[in-house]
């Protein structure tokens, strides 16, 4: 694992960042064009990012965040987790689980969260099967004009 920013949010592996940008695609394709510069609006937010590296590749990337919140209190919250399609199944999404996990704990969060969309059953079982349960629905309404 390879630590794309500090804990301040400053990009410490700019070349790294570039390097995520296709696979992060692979999740978000709604991303703007300008890939570095929305990322580091992300982090200047308090998003944090690791990506995992194979062959001087990437091959999968989690964005994550600590904060308090008046339920869970100091929680992890994953923004992003994938692994490109080639890596799946691999160990690559443990390991990042694994990753987030520790800075949790080393946070010393009383929670580790992630939102994931109804239609990723796939992505589901891999969480039911890292020790994740559901709590909660999640609700949204766009608030475009």
């Amino acid at each position: 694992m390879i630590a794309v920013t500090a804990r301040d949010g400053t990009v410490v592996e700019p070349g790294w960042l570039g390097k995520a940008e296709s696979v992060h695609r692979e999740l978000r394709p709604q991303i703007p064009a300008d890939y570095v510069a929305k990322m580091q609006a992300i982090f200047a937010g308090g998003g944090r990012m690791v990506v995992a590296v194979s062959a001087d590749k990437v091959v999968g990337l989690a964005v994550y965040r600590v904060y308090e919140d008046t339920f869970n209190g100091r929680k992890l919250y994953c923004d992003d987790l994938v692994t490109t399609e080639a890596q799946r199944s691999t160990g690559v999404g443990h390991a990042l689980m694994q990753f987030m996990e520790e800075e949790a704990r080393a946070a010393q969060c009383n929670a580790f969260a992630l939102d994931s969309g109804v239609q990723r059953k796939d992505a589901h079982k891999f969480y039911f099967r890292e020790g994740m349960h559901v709590v909660s629905f999640n609700f949204k309404k766009d608030m475009k004009r």
